[in-house]
């Protein structure tokens, strides 16, 4: 490449007139990045570049190799820069090639076969072939190895099942099967047939990554949403929470708030007087049934004895607080399947939830981090975002996350949350944070804020009661609010 233009060039490039390439780099025009690499680029530091470009790269130097090995696995260079390839039979034995933050690593093969995908000037190695060629062994003389560990191979495996389900595995294993001739890797498939049997827990084979043996036994978990609740459990364990007694509910109006503003969150609306006519004189509004069973079902689970201030103390207890908790609240919607875990994988914009076959390793597994936290509002956060991260019913899981929250603060006479109207959008937006961006911060603040108001209210006389909630803004809606610059005041 020897343009006129040194304008016109690409990022990086190997000039086909190397002289030309000397003098524009003396010139200042073009930087010489490695020998016959040069880039246009003249302010970028060189590793950064390369390590940025390293498709472009691999490239110039390999077109059309096959991304292989532990590279494919990891969808580009490891840690260290190493970038495994299959250039196919020519030239035999070919040497590493050393750049600036990036080491290009070939090695012969059959180059691209079918399943491997295009990926920008190279081939990406298909799943089933990335499976097969990483149980070859492998010593790496300096720098990472080039095939995963069996521990890796494990985890990586584990992945695919969470983000496709377990019949990802078998499809991935039958074209293992296909092509495993034309790689000379029949001794490898038979490592991998006993590996994803194992798995699956059709094949007694040993397994060494926890993960692994949790799935085998029918209680496989999502690991990074156990990352995401142990950043919560973190947090939490360093916050020092003010401790807030519960407050009297003689007319049982603080319950019925909590569950009218727990529906609401939901998109369960009523207003306050026909909530009440439901709740306290069993009327049912003959359009509206199912709905009216909702506010109905969910005051009945926060005033039931068995729920309201006897939280569960071991796993099993968890699963059965959460389905009998699910019964009571989703009983008028016989399509949720009241008190059944969840068969199909669900989302809420653009969170997609525990997987249905790991629902319950993950709630166990999240108990086990729950345990470790002290009794009051931090065990309680942390409760409520298990459920609601995990997700294990069909529908109803926020009012069912809040039900055992604040079980966990009646179990200790601690005041109980509730959420008022104009404060949905943030609660929603602090979950929505912790979810998708690993921050927990404004979820406990949203929730101790919550309970402060909770605290101060003064929960007898119905009259009262109702002009303080509008005093305090407590019955404007999100929108409301928004729309006047209102917001959540403390009562006086």
């Amino acid at each position: 490449m020897s343009p006129t233009n040194s304008h016109n060039l690409p990022e990086i490039f190997r000039p086909e007139d190397s002289r030309w390439a000397s003098r524009a780099a003396k010139r200042g025009e073009v930087r010489k990045l490695a020998r016959g690499l040069y880039t246009s680029n003249l302010q970028e530091p060189a590793e950064q570049l390369v390590r940025r470009r390293w498709y472009d790269v691999s490239a110039l130097y390999f077109p059309g190799a096959v991304i292989v090995d532990r590279s494919a696995v990891l969808a580009g260079p490891a840690d260290d820069g190493s970038l495994f390839l299959d250039i196919g039979s020519r030239p035999i034995n070919p040497r590493p090639v050393a750049l600036p933050g990036l080491t290009l690593r070939p090695r012969n093969g059959p180059g691209p076969i079918e399943g491997d995908v295009q990926f920008i000037g190279l081939r990406m190695s298909g799943q089933a072939r990335t499976a097969l060629e990483n149980l070859r062994s492998s010593r790496a003389r300096t720098g990472v190895s080039r095939t995963l560990r069996r521990e890796e191979i494990e985890q990586w495996l584990d992945r695919i099942a969470r983000a496709r389900g377990m019949s990802a595995l078998n499809e991935l294993r039958d074209r293992a099967r296909e092509i495993a001739p034309a790689l000379g890797a029949e001794r490898q498939f038979e490592q991998l047939d006993r590996l994803i049997g194992a798995l699956l827990g059709t094949r007694d084979a040993p397994l060494r990554t926890a993960t692994a043996r949790a799935r085998r036994a029918g209680l496989g978990y999502d690991a990074d949403r156990l990352a995401l609740l142990e950043t919560l459990r973190a947090e939490l364990a360093t916050q020092a929470f003010a401790i807030r007694p519960e407050p009297p509910d003689p007319e049982r109006l603080f319950a019925f708030f909590e569950g009218y503003f727990s529906n609401w969150i939901e998109g369960t609306v009523f207003e306050v007087r026909e909530a009440e006519q439901i709740v306290f004189e069993g009327h049912i509004p003959t359009q509206r049934p199912a709905d009216a069973h909702d506010v109905q079902g969910t005051f009945e689970a926060i005033t039931d004895a068995r729920l309201r201030a006897s939280p569960p103390t071991n796993a099993d207890e968890l699963e059965e607080y959460l389905r009998t908790a699910h019964r009571l609240v989703m009983g008028g919607h016989p399509e949720a399947a009241p008190g059944q875990y969840k068969e199909q994988s669900n989302r809420a914009g653009m969170t997609v939830f525990v997987r249905p076959e790991l629902v319950r390793g993950t709630l166990r597994e999240g108990f086990a981090l729950l345990d470790t936290l002290q009794a009051g509002l931090a065990r309680a956060i942390f409760a409520m975002f298990l459920v609601a991260e995990v997700h294990p019913f069909t529908d109803g899981n926020g009012r069912v996350a809040r039900l055992l929250m604040n079980a966990e603060l009646s179990l200790y006479a601690q005041c109980r949350i509730m959420i008022p109207l104009p404060y949905r959008d943030e609660y929603l937006t602090a979950l929505r944070a912790l979810s998708q961006n690993a921050n927990p911060t404004p979820l406990w603040r949203v929730i101790d804020r919550a309970q402060r108001w909770a605290s101060l209210m003064p929960w007898a006389g119905h009259d009262h009661v109702l002009e303080l909630m509008n005093l305090t803004n407590a019955l404007i809606t999100p929108e409301a609010a928004s729309a006047g610059n209102l917001h959540l005041l403390d009562p006086v």
